[in-house]
């Protein structure tokens, strides 16, 4: 059974209160439990179109490029934050179902631009615009919309003075490529 975020919070304050601090402690695991729960909504929309979060990550990346939608594997690497291996596999799996084509580019031979078939537009449209009505359908039954438009002040705020660091960003710590559950944090 997983910890509800307040009962983490709870423990931690109970059982470690010198690793509490009342202010931000609430805040990051509030902030974790939303975040893990519009993903999870999320990664159950993309495998009813049989994606993974990575794939649909990838697909998703080359639709808001410019017309063709095509990136070349070092671009889309740099926006994903992924490593070239994982990337590389990924871009089989979509290649394979052909949602993707590689081709050679015209100036440098060893770069194989990635872009979008015109059957991966529409299905990428598709799965996008129910993913963002059902968040949006979330955070609207949760909040006003002046609420909404503070926190996201708030929330650009706090990134703006963080500015994550690229290996936190995608893959999870180094060495931890899958984010822990927040029961087990």
């Amino acid at each position: 059974m997983e910890l509800d975020h307040l009962q983490v919070i709870e423990q931690i304050q109970s059982n470690w209160p010198e690793s509490y601090d009342p202010l931000t402690t609430p805040f990051f695991f509030t902030l974790h439990s939303v975040h893990t729960r519009i993903m999870a909504e999320s990664c159950k929309i993309m495998g009813e179109y049989h994606f993974s979060p990575a794939e649909f990550d990838v697909l998703s990346t080359l639709r808001r490029a410019p017309a063709p939608h095509e990136l070349t594997p070092s671009q889309l690497q740099q926006s994903l934050l992924i490593t070239s291996g994982g990337l590389t596999k990924i871009l089989h799996q979509l290649q394979t179902r052909e949602l993707i084509t590689r081709s050679t580019a015209a100036t440098d031979r060893r770069i194989k631009p990635v872009r979008l078939t015109a059957k991966a537009v529409p299905i990428v449209e598709q799965v996008l615009k129910i993913i963002v009505e059902n968040n949006s359908r979330s955070i609207r039954n949760a909040l006003s919309n002046t609420e909404i438009e503070q926190a996201t002040l708030l929330l650009t705020l706090l990134a703006k003075h963080l500015h994550q660091p690229p290996a936190m960003r995608q893959e999870g710590c180094p060495n931890h490529p899958e984010p822990l559950p927040l029961a087990r944090i």
